[in-house]
């Protein structure tokens, strides 16, 4: 079982590490894949700072959590991905569905599972007081 999760865990974090590589090094592409277009050079900054960001911390969380087998870094995967499966589902109530709309909050909800999963399975760091 264990080895199932941090399997599942370090694929699913390079799945997300690449698509932020992806936001790096071309936001353009990588932001028509999401529906977002940048408008101009803030656009473009906009794209590479936040989207990479987003995913390479989940995604480098998650990486992490599984190689060293520690649930703290997995909490803070779970609260990114949990957050935007909540955005995504306020979008559904006030907007409506799209076409496709079930399979981004498919995997929004998954890595929430498999992290939080993780998290409870693995051991996390002892925190002690500084004297």
């Amino acid at each position: 079982m264990r080895l199932i999760l941090t399997a599942l865990l370090f694929v699913g974090g390079l799945f997300f590490v690449a698509i932020g590589a992806g936001f790096l090094l071309n936001p353009a592409t990588a932001g028509a894949d999401f529906s977002v277009i940048p408008d101009g050079i803030i656009g473009h900054a906009s794209l590479r700072a936040d989207f990479t960001a987003f995913f390479v911390v989940g995604g480098g969380c998650m990486i992490w959590g599984g190689w060293k087998r520690k649930g703290d870094p997995l909490l803070v995967s779970a609260a990114l991905f949990a957050t935007a499966f909540i955005g995504r589902a306020v979008n559904l109530i006030v907007m409506g569905p799209y076409d496709g709309s079930w399979m981004p909050m498919l995997v929004e909800a998954a890595a929430t599972i498999i992290c939080l999963t993780g998290s409870r399975v693995l051991p996390h760091t002892a925190f002690t007081e500084l004297d």
